[in-house]
């Protein structure tokens, strides 16, 4: 069977602290974007890598009708998320654990559309991994996350520079960042001339979430939504569904109309601090509130 699209990266055991509770739930970038995708009806397949005990993160994930392809290794990720303030851009990332750098061989019998690879630090997949998953000719999106980040003496994760940015860019077709990676990157504060910068290092299509709604740049034109939710419970996975929402939809819709889906199923999944969980009916309904603000703009 060929995959809609297929998440690869590492089950992350995350603790997240804010101001008012700490709280611990299963992370991992393709865990949220694997149960967004299948929630909008993706024939979807999850790579990852973890420990045996944390099994029950591949379970859930069969449940949910996607298929997983785990590799059991010593330890899974850890990571904590600690969030200072009410700004939920604002966070430090500490991981003491790691469940290591993908292979080759994890994904050479997977027929998919399109790839998405949501590491969490630059070492989990490598850019000579990344030319491995091209060669296959499928679609391949990167989140600027795990190729940004290193992690420093203390395990907390850093943004640093990036060597081989041009060489990897220049091999996807679609690119995931938020505001804070997005300026590290190219300077820009202002989320309109970053994405036309990151634009120019290669990639095809250019996604940015940030604390108010996402925007996407597809060369020609730009198109910004804003996220409609009642109240932020979750903002861990905000940009992995965000991601995986839009380049799954992308598949068969233009990049005017995918923004939107993507906007409201990462509006619902920051309502609740598990994946996306929601029926496609309801993420239907938060689709087209978008539809009555375009009327009324």
């Amino acid at each position: 069977m060929e995959y809609d699209i297929t998440l690869i990266g590492n089950y992350t055991k995350d603790k997240i602290v804010t101001p008012t509770e700490t709280k611990y739930v299963d992370g991992g970038g393709f865990n949220y974007g694997a149960h967004a995708a299948v929630a909008l009806g993706a024939k979807t397949a999850a790579i990852t890598r973890l420990k045996e005990n944390d099994k029950h993160v591949v379970d859930n994930l069969l449940s949910a009708g996607v298929d997983a392809y785990p590799a059991y290794t010593k330890n899974s990720t850890h990571m904590e998320l600690i969030y200072p303030t009410d700004d939920f851009d604002d966070r430090i990332l500490v991981m003491p654990k790691s469940a290591g750098s993908f292979t080759s061989d994890q994904f050479e019998n997977i027929k998919s559309k399109v790839f998405l690879v949501n590491a969490s630090i630059r070492d989990e997949f490598k850019v000579e991994t990344l030319v491995d998953l091209k060669k296959k000719g499928s679609l391949i999106g990167i989140d600027l996350q795990g190729f940004i980040r290193t992690i420093d003496k203390n395990n907390i994760l850093i943004n640093s520079d990036w060597e081989e940015k041009k060489e990897a860019l220049g091999l996807t077709h679609y690119l995931k960042a938020d505001g804070v990676e997005a300026e590290f990157l190219t300077g820009e504060s202002d989320l309109i001339s970053a994405a036309k910068i990151l634009k120019s290092y290669g990639p095809k299509e250019i996604i940015i979430t940030h604390k108010d709604g996402v925007l996407v740049y597809d060369g020609e034109s730009v198109y910004q939504e804003p996220f409609i939710l009642d109240k932020i419970v979750g903002r861990s996975g905000r940009g992995d569904t965000c991601g995986a929402s839009y380049v799954y939809k992308r598949l068969t819709l233009n990049a005017k109309n995918s923004i939107k889906w993507a906007a409201a199923a990462t509006s619902l999944k920051m309502e609740s601090d598990t994946p996306l969980k929601n029926t496609i009916h309801e993420i239907e309904n938060r689709v087209s509130k978008y539809k009555w603000l375009n009327e009324l703009s």
